[in-house]
């Protein structure tokens, strides 16, 4: 099992990124959860295995259509989650 932590850069907010991206998580059987952040990104955790895991990475490095993605961080992030949420917006600090 594999979990990651993605913080998205670019224009992802207001472009239905979250909502693409718990659908596309959906249909790949990706757990974890994805929120907007106050800075402008967007913020996730996504957890599968490691060929679910590397296609989510490639999806997030475009997500859908109208998103401009100009970078992606991913680090090794612990935890275990049963579905895939959009959660509430959070501030700049990764710990909010």
């Amino acid at each position: 099992m594999k979990t990651l932590r993605l913080v998205i850069h670019g224009r992802v907010q207001g472009v239905w990124y979250r909502e693409s991206m718990r659908l596309k998580a959906e249909q790949l059987g990706i757990t974890g959860w994805v929120r907007n952040r106050a800075d402008g990104t967007v913020e996730a955790v996504v957890q599968g295995d490691h060929d679910t895991v590397s296609a989510m990475l490639d999806w997030a490095r475009g997500g859908p259509p109208q998103a401009r993605v100009t970078r992606l961080d991913a680090e090794d992030t612990s935890g275990e989650f049963l579905s895939f949420e959009k959660r509430v917006t959070s501030g700049s600090d990764p710990a909010d």
